[in-house]
């Protein structure tokens, strides 16, 4: 496996769309599926590679001056478990400090909604992330919005 960062805006948007669409039960909604996609053009992008062949992405989003966001990260099917999410977000994190940020963020569907969020809840508690806050009406009624903040050591 091959972590790089990619600078090309079609290359991120191609990636992008190949693995979202891998995974309709996380970026199902069509408008928020272009919205990642049309966004993560415009902001740092890592993507992971296997013998040449793009098997997921992490993107990077700044909320402060201090700290970053995982915008959008997604890892195609056949990766699941592998270990290919969290070589993604350390090297996510080891941008985000490389690039002055001490905290890192994360919004997601709040554990218990749907089992497949409560396995993006569980990974993102796996690597460190502790709960800040819920926001229960900022997408809509059915996603409350759980935000997780890790400290970025250096």
């Amino acid at each position: 496996m091959e972590i790089k960062e990619v600078t090309d805006c079609n290359q991120k948007e191609m990636i992008a769309r190949r693995v979202l669409h891998d995974l309709p039960e996380w970026f199902g909604i069509p408008d928020a599926l272009e919205h990642y996609i049309t966004e993560s053009r415009k902001k740092p992008f890592l993507a992971c590679f296997d013998n040449g062949h793009v098997v997921g992405f992490v993107v990077l989003h700044e909320t402060s001056k201090d700290c970053a966001e995982i915008f959008v990260m997604g890892v195609v099917r056949v990766y699941h478990r592998k270990g290919i999410g969290r070589q993604l977000n350390a090297a996510y994190e080891d941008l985000a400090r490389r690039s002055g940020y001490s905290y890192s963020q994360v919004k997601t569907v709040q554990m218990g909604h749907y089992e497949e969020y409560d396995a993006t809840n569980n990974f993102y508690l796996a690597m460190g992330y502790k709960e800040l806050e819920c926001f229960p009406g900022l997408w809509d009624s059915w996603n409350p919005c759980q935000v997780y903040v890790k400290h970025l050591r250096t």
